[in-house]
């Protein structure tokens, strides 16, 4: 019997309706704890949308099965709070929640005084040391093992403690690629993180790193009970008895999503390497370059992201190379605002100053030094709004939907490949007295061609000496 209908993400097409069975989430779960068991009692929060089939298949499947105690936040707002007082065995986030951790943790070390820098970078250097022998399964020296218990000590448990992440002992992500940069932070500082690659088609789980075998560019190996191959054009084919039943009256989208074999057709392009799966992206939204050479918007996407500044960046390819959508982080730049004394009014205020377009710009020209010279960011904008949920922009789990973006802001996109230095855009404010009125606000188009940041200066936080 059909247990659950869950929607689809919806970043390419318009969302399906998803028929789960009780059968489907009942072998997802068995299969899951049989790769990573989970203890009756370890606590877990429920924070994430439950039309989302993450939640229902760690908080719902998982937790019904396993027995878990189940936690609720008290609202949206304290969900951060909250998890620090509960202080979860078990976490599972997108790559958002993970992302804006690591941005909190990146400013705090900023702004902490010398001394604190300096005992973190040297306990994250250890820690780092530490995991990445500990996800290969290596053996940890005894010197390197005493002198990861005194780094724990001293700099990273205070760090796990602030973010609520204490007591955990099993950490997923899913649902979107997750940076390896922000993979490894989270593994050094002793957060058991692991991603999850599935679909809701498949109940969310197909394929999973195992606590000694973890790669931190691919998504792991596939569960028990899962079959994984690749088509001869690339996409990522998945086979299981978590495949669902059939999408809610779309007799024609199920026949294309699953074939007369069994196989699920996920419309992700990827390849197996060592046994381990490397997602590239969906097939819609790899793109080629002149050479022939393919590449993923999203690693470029998550590059830039790993700067505490970004909030979220989307990535195109036109004549004049690789442009960006970027959205600052209000809460990150807010607070650097504020120690430079730079006063604003609104987010628009914000991300309007020449002073916050010259920092992001550091950041993106830092990022691109990490990036092969075809698809390096050569220009880009910062958005005078959020993307939004609520305007169809991203999904609620905050999976850009980019042919919205790309369609609503094609004017900006235009003038990004253009070589324009400034584009006018038509935005509506709301009053306080709630009236509202259309405004033309122009951005600033950043040219990075020659840019390099002020000598002397680093305005990225940096904690290890080795980074």
């Amino acid at each position: 019997d059909v247990a659950v209908i869950c929607t689809t993400s919806g970043t390419t097409a318009r969302p399906k309706l998803a028929q789960l069975t009780h059968a489907n989430l009942l072998s997802m779960a068995e299969h899951l704890t049989a790769v990573d068991p989970i203890e009756p009692g370890h606590r877990y929060v429920s924070f994430l949308p439950l039309a989302w089939i993450g939640e229902q298949m760690l908080g719902v499947a998982c937790g019904l099965s396993a027995g878990l105690t189940l936690s609720f936040p008290e609202d949206a707002a304290t969900v951060r709070a909250d998890l620090r007082e509960i202080g979860p065995d078990v976490m599972f986030s997108p790559p958002r929640i993970w992302e804006s951790m690591l941005s909190e943790v990146q400013v705090r070390i900023d702004e902490a005084g010398w001394l604190k820098r300096k005992v973190f970078g040297w306990a994250y250097d250890i820690g780092d040391k530490a995991a990445e022998r500990r996800v290969r399964g290596r053996r940890i020296g005894p010197a390197l093992k005493a002198a990861h218990l005194l780094a724990d000590a001293a700099g990273l448990r205070p760090v796990r403690d602030q973010l609520g992440l204490a007591r955990i002992r099993r950490a997923y992500t899913g649902g979107a690629p997750l940076s390896p940069d922000v993979f490894r932070f989270f593994q050094a500082i002793g957060v058991n993180l692991k991603q999850i690659y599935g679909q809701t088609e498949i109940c969310g789980i197909a394929v999973l790193h195992a606590d000694d075998d973890v790669r931190f560019a691919t998504v792991g190996k596939p569960i028990p009970g899962t079959e994984l191959k690749i088509s001869d054009d690339g996409e990522i084919l998945l086979r299981s008895a978590s495949v669902l039943r059939a999408y809610l009256r779309n007799e024609e989208a199920t026949a294309n999503a699953v074939d007369a074999d069994g196989w699920l057709h996920t419309g992700d392009a990827g390849y197996v390497e060592h046994g381990h799966l490397v997602v590239i992206d969906r097939q819609a939204d790899v793109l080629s370059l002149g050479d022939g050479s393919r590449f993923s918007a999203a690693f470029i996407e998550n590059k830039l992201k790993f700067s505490p500044y970004v909030e979220e960046a989307v990535t195109f390819h036109g004549e004049s190379g690789i442009t960006a959508l970027v959205c600052v982080d209000p809460a990150t730049v807010g607070a650097w605002a504020e120690r430079e004394h730079l006063s604003y009014t609104t987010y628009t205020d914000l991300a309007s100053k020449p002073e916050v377009a010259q920092m992001v710009a550091e950041d993106v020209w830092r990022a691109n030094n990490d990036l092969p010279e075809p698809i390096r960011v050569r220009r880009f904008v910062l958005l005078h709004k959020q993307l939004d949920p609520d305007d169809d922009e991203i999904t609620r789990t905050r999976k850009v939907r980019r042919n919205v973006v790309s369609e609503r802001y094609a004017t900006i996109i235009a003038a990004l490949d253009s070589g324009a230095e400034t584009v006018e855009v038509k935005t509506t404010v709301t009053y306080q007295d709630g009236a509202r009125a259309d405004r033309l606000i122009p951005l600033r188009i950043v040219d990075l061609t020659g840019f390099a940041p002020p000598a002397g200066r680093r305005r990225r936080p940096v904690w290890s000496g080795r980074a």
